[in-house]
């Protein structure tokens, strides 16, 4: 038995002398692995034996070993790693990073003008890597966006090609897929929606779709929760941004709101609905402004300025200069300019000729008389111009030129416009596989609360 264990140690130095090459290649095929990716490690403690131990002793056949050797010898394997991109990333780091040790890479990573407009200077892109068993780059691939509402994308590809390198720009549609989330109101909604992984744009989705039935700034209570449907647009399986909210159910105050996007054969656009098919479209917003404080109410009051009692047309609500002012519902601008103590004001008609909305104290004016706006459309921005003790944002509802209190009116507003007769199955389809998905996604909240 000694002498058949000293015959397989001689072999095994053997085999490793002669086949350096090869093994060296094994242990960097696993450094690099290890590297990108999460592995199942077992323990090596020892574990106490169940069964009574016994002494085998079996010979050692090593006739086979040389026929392996070659087998190893003639055997190429490929290497795949990810990384994200850092903005102070030269060639040299990115490659040590994707686990690769690759000269000729990195000079002409460093040399293609294309290749570094793509990855350098740059912060968050995944670069994706194919590697030989031998650690040289064999093609790189990057993904972007040009535009952050682009329906396409860039891809970035680096190959092998002889003793060199090619590269190439290719331009591919994003591909839709559907996510759940849910969450739990405990302190903000903004917080909560961070919780549960939600991108910035389907936040603010959220907000824009129930804005009219809820109100974000000071309705918000403890305990209340949302469940979503949304879209991700992805490249090559990569996720690249948030598309649209599918559908999307909030419940504030005990009360459920829900809405699903649906758009009808041959609509040029789509719109958001309850489950029974009416438009959630109110004919105004409830606020010019996407976030506000409103610091003066509508009625009598002293005047901050002059000092003495007297009516307030509107109501005012306090922001930085230059925050963004938008139109409250669809219209035509009536005036766009410098009006006495309003400062540079706006006036916009509506649609039903009756109803005009003003905003006032403007620093700046982004539209002109004639214009046509659609609701929530940006029109210009806070300041102090006019009578103003600082900057903010003076706002009136006036019918048939009446003043009326703001917040009354546009609580009150709706356009109730159903799914045409035609579109109801379609709906109905549509509303029924959205109404099980929310409820798996409020299954996910309670789970994880649990």
């Amino acid at each position: 038995m000694k002498q058949e264990l000293i015959s397989t140690g001689l072999a095994l130095a053997d085999f490793i002398h002669r086949y350096p090459k090869r093994i060296t290649a094994v242990i960097a095929a696993f450094l690099l692995g290890g590297g990108g990716g999460a592995f199942a490690v077992a323990s090596l403690a020892p574990t106490a034996p169940t069964d009574p131990l016994r002494l085998v002793s079996e010979t050692v056949q090593l006739g086979q070993l040389g026929t392996q050797a070659a087998i190893l010898e003639a055997y190429s394997f490929t290497l795949y790693r990810s990384e994200q991109t850092r903005a102070a990333d030269t060639p040299e780091s990115l490659l040590t990073r994707l686990g690769l040790a690759d000269p000729a890479a990195a000079a002409f990573l460093r040399r293609d003008p294309t290749v570094r407009q793509a990855l350098f200077g740059r912060a968050g892109r995944t670069v994706t890597a194919e590697a030989s068993d031998r650690q040289e780059l064999l093609a790189l691939r990057t993904r972007w966006l040009d535009k952050e509402d682009d329906d396409q994308f860039k891809r970035l590809v680096v190959e092998k090609a002889g003793d060199g390198f090619s590269v190439r720009v290719e331009t591919a549609p994003l591909a839709a897929s559907q996510r759940l989330a849910s969450g739990v109101i405990r302190s903000s909604l903004f917080i909560a929606t961070d919780e549960a992984n939600l991108p910035d744009s389907v936040t603010t989705q959220l907000t824009d779709i129930f804005e009219s039935s809820v109100d974000f700034h000071r309705g918000l209570r403890r305990d209340d929760r949302f469940s979503i449907i949304y879209e991700t647009l992805e490249a090559d399986g990569e996720p690249l941004r948030a598309g649209r909210i599918l559908s999307a159910e909030m419940v504030n105050r005990g009360k459920t709101h829900q809405a699903l996007w649906f758009r009808e054969d041959g609509a040029a656009k789509g719109g958001y609905y309850s489950f029974d098919g009416q438009s959630l479209r109110k004919a105004y917003l409830v606020a010019p402004m996407e976030v506000s404080r409103m610091t003066s109410g509508f009625g009598m009051r002293t005047h901050p300025v002059h000092g003495y009692q007297r009516g307030h047309a509107g109501v005012d609500y306090a922001a930085p200069t230059g925050t963004p002012v938008r139109t409250v519902g669809d219209g035509t601008v009536e005036f766009a300019g410098v009006q006495s103590g309003y400062g540079n004001v706006i006036y916009v008609k509506h649609r039903n000729g009756k109803d005009t909305t003003v905003y006032g104290h403007l620093s700046r004016i982004d539209v002109k008389a004639g214009d046509h706006v659609a609701q929530g459309e940006k029109i210009g921005a806070v300041g102090a111009t006019g009578v103003a003790t600082g900057p903010h944002l003076h706002f009136e509802f006036r019918i048939d030129n009446e003043p009326q209190d703001p917040t009354v009116v546009l609580a009150e507003q709706r356009e109730y416009v159903p799914v045409s007769p035609g579109g109801r199955a379609a709906f109905a389809r549509v509303a029924s596989g959205m109404k099980l998905q929310l409820a798996a996604a409020g299954q996910i909240t309670g789970a994880s609360f649990e």
